[in-house]
């Protein structure tokens, strides 16, 4: 039931119907929706600016979970570069170095990203740049792996051959020398027993009775084997490859010849006096590449570390050679 209102009007003084006119009623509706449209704006500017839309607020958790997902392959791949830097470390600094094989070079791996410009790319990133910049990561890593498993295999290779290489280096002495009192000279700068002047002396000279054998202190190919007039006398070089050469001088008899493939521990001849030479000894030099080495340095398989200090004394003396 509509409810109708009355008013006291003081001019007839009594009760009349109160009308409200159309042109009121169209105002108050029109101020009504003003009102309503001004108060719905107000609320979905602060709604939309401090809370944001659904869609918004889903695509801002989208973006929240592809930041967190983003950092989370980030952290693995700097954890895989940088045991790939270790992987790389130990084969530059450790095996190729047992090996004596040259480091390779940081040329040949794949170079890793420069973090400042990483941190500067990732800021602002949107979901593209953020696949391309994990996928660019990621390849470097792969290629680095690569680079690696390239050399692995160069290092199998290199062990397959170890035992070859080890037979092949001078490891003992070129006559029996129990008792280290067979070194008469050493290697370096020695009186010339003929001449008496100093000069180098690129070997060690072991004095030994005529006869006794010579050994071949490593496998290798005997390259000469003749008498040598004025020098060396009766002499063998022997080839062991990987850059190895002994010569042994002063042999009284050879007993090889060349092109023979020698075991260590075989003997190659006999100890003499032949040549240059004041009194029977063997003379004995070991070359690396070309270069003459001090032999000492290579009797480590037949002797203990204490009589190789006491060897190292006694070759160290200044005395005057044989030869």
């Amino acid at each position: 039931m509509k409810k109708i209102k009355y008013y006291y009007n003081t001019h007839t003084l009594r009760y009349e119907k109160l009308e409200t006119p159309l042109r009121v009623k169209l105002l108050r509706v029109f101020g009504f929706i003003a009102a309503a449209l001004v108060t719905s704006a107000f609320i979905s500017y602060f709604a939309f600016r401090f809370i944001g839309s659904p869609t918004e607020r889903l695509l801002r958790a989208d973006n929240e979970r592809l930041a967190d997902r983003y950092d989370q392959l980030n952290s693995n791949v700097k954890a895989l570069q940088q045991q790939m830097a270790e992987l790389e470390r130990r084969d530059n600094n450790v095996y190729r170095s047992i090996f004596e094989a040259n480091p390779i070079p940081d040329s040949a791996r794949a170079q890793e990203l420069d973090k400042q410009k990483e941190v500067a790319m990732v800021e602002g990133m949107e979901g593209n740049e953020l696949i391309r910049s994990i996928s660019k990561a990621i390849q470097n890593v792969a290629n680095r792996m690569q680079a690696q498993k390239k050399s692995y295999k160069e290092l199998d290779v290199l062990i397959n051959s170890k035992e070859k290489i080890l037979a092949a280096t001078p490891a003992i002495q070129p006559v029996s020398n129990k008792d280290l009192d067979r070194i008469a000279s050493g290697f370096g700068y020695r009186i010339d027993p003929i001449y008496k002047t100093i000069k180098m002396h690129a070997g060690l000279d072991f004095t030994a009775p005529q006869g006794t054998p010579v050994y071949a202190t490593a496998d290798g190919v005997v390259t000469t084997a003749g008498f040598n007039e004025g020098g060396f006398g009766n002499h063998v070089i022997i080839n062991h490859g990987y850059g190895y050469e002994t010569l042994y001088g002063h042999m009284v008899r050879i007993k090889t010849k060349v092109g023979k493939k020698v075991k260590r521990g075989e003997i190659i001849g006999y100890v003499g006096s032949t040549g240059k030479s004041t009194g029977p000894h063997c003379h004995y030099e070991v070359h690396k590449n070309g270069q003459k080495l001090d032999p000492v340095y290579f009797f480590y398989n037949d002797i203990s570390p204490q009589q190789y200090d006491q060897l190292l004394k006694r070759a160290a003396a200044s005395n005057q050679s044989f030869d």
